[in-house]
C-alpha cells in the first residue's frame, strides 16, 4: 500500500491526472507500476514480472528501492512495515 509520495507529480499520477513535468510517454507505464506497489503486500510480491528489475540502492538513497519504469526512469520509494512510503518517479540518468 502506498502510504506517502515524496513529489506531487508522482501523486497527480496516482491521481489519475497527467503531468507537465514528465515526459507524456511514461505516464500511463508509471500508473501501472504505481497501481502494482500499492497492491503489493511484500516486497517479493514487486519481483514479477522480471522485467520491474527490484533493486535495493545504495549511495544517498540508501535504505530505498526501485522499480523500472523505462530505461531511463524508476519508481522510488522507501518499503517499511509492508507499505511504500516517500514514492517518487525519477530520472535515473
Amino acid at each position: 500500500m502506498i502510504l506517502s509520495f515524496a513529489c506531487k507529480e508522482t501523486e497527480k499520477i496516482w491521481q489519475g491526472c497527467r503531468s507537465r513535468k514528465l515526459p507524456s510517454d511514461i505516464q500511463e507505464r508509471a500508473l501501472r507500476k504505481l497501481r502494482q506497489l500499492d497492491a503489493s503486500n511484500n516486497l517479493d510480491d514487486l519481483r514479477n514480472p522480471p522485467g520491474n528489475c527490484l533493486e535495493a540502492l545504495v549511495g544517498d538513497r540508501q535504505g530505498q528501492y526501485s522499480v523500472r519504469i523505462t530505461k531511463q526512469w524508476r519508481l522510488c520509494f522507501i518499503w517499511q512495515n509492508n507499505s511504500a512510503y516517500c514514492v517518487e518517479i525519477f530520472d535515473y540518468h
